[in-house]
């Protein structure tokens, strides 16, 4: 399997992904701070939308890299 198959799989799988779910979401930990045997942190959850376009475009772009060919 060549470079350019691989890459049209990865395009599909992602584009189908991001058409399935939409969105994704991570925690970040931004503030940490020790006072003796105190610890605090501070954790914010970052939603992070992928666009429908985007999506498509992958997954066009995936089909055409894998069965066109030159």
């Amino acid at each position: 399997m060549n470079a350019i198959k691989m890459l049209a799989i990865v395009l599909i799988i992602a584009g189908a992904l991001g058409l399935a779910y939409g969105s994704f979401s991570y925690t970040k930990e931004t503030h940490q701070s020790k006072i003796g045997p105190i610890e605090l942190s501070i954790e914010d959850k970052e939603t992070v939308n992928v666009p429908v376009w985007m999506s498509m475009g992958a997954l066009v772009a995936g089909v055409l890299l894998l069965f066109v060919r030159k």
